[in-house]
């Protein structure tokens, strides 16, 4: 009988044990879980704020577009006039092309012409356009003429240094 005792002693501290056991693990899923859930609020704030960022980029990145845009409409020929005093008559090939495109441009107000103003506004544009479709044909033929001529004379010249 002492071993019935002894077995019941054993089964009880084991009971005990187990049921501790049971309990640690019990709290450490809830923490666990509260610090996932804690985790996940982080997360869910972080996300907000960056995209709160990011549309707020994306704002000031249109606005500057359109500031851009806008001054570069009708104003853009008189930043050139202001780049040309500043640096006097130094001009890049880049900047002699922007202005010349500047001043060619022509704004296109067609919304208020009826039928036959607008087939005359089709018309000018196209003698416009037929008119600088013929000078880039004359000025590509004067090219090819020059360089040929250019070909020509440096052929004579290395002809008559080797006399």
């Amino acid at each position: 009988m002492w071993w019935m005792r002894h077995n019941h002693f054993e089964n009880r501290c084991r009971n005990h044990l187990l049921e501790k056991r049971r309990a640690e693990r019990a709290e450490q899923q809830r923490i666990r879980a509260e610090n996932e859930k804690d985790r996940q609020v982080r997360l869910a704030e972080e996300k907000v704020r960056r995209e709160e960022e990011d549309a707020k980029r994306r704002a000031e990145d249109d606005l500057k577009k359109k500031k851009a845009l806008t001054s570069m409409g009708a104003t853009y020929s008189s930043y050139l006039a202001k780049a040309d005093q500043k640096r006097g008559k130094k001009q890049t090939a880049r900047e002699m092309k922007k202005k010349i495109l500047a001043e060619r441009r022509k704004t296109l107000n067609i919304d208020h012409l009826n039928e036959d103003k607008l087939r005359d506004k089709a018309k000018e544009l196209w003698d416009w356009l037929y008119q600088l479709e013929t000078e880039k044909y004359e000025f590509a033929e004067k090219m090819k003429s020059q360089k040929y001529e250019i070909t020509s004379l440096r052929s004579r010249v290395q002809a008559l240094s080797k006399l």
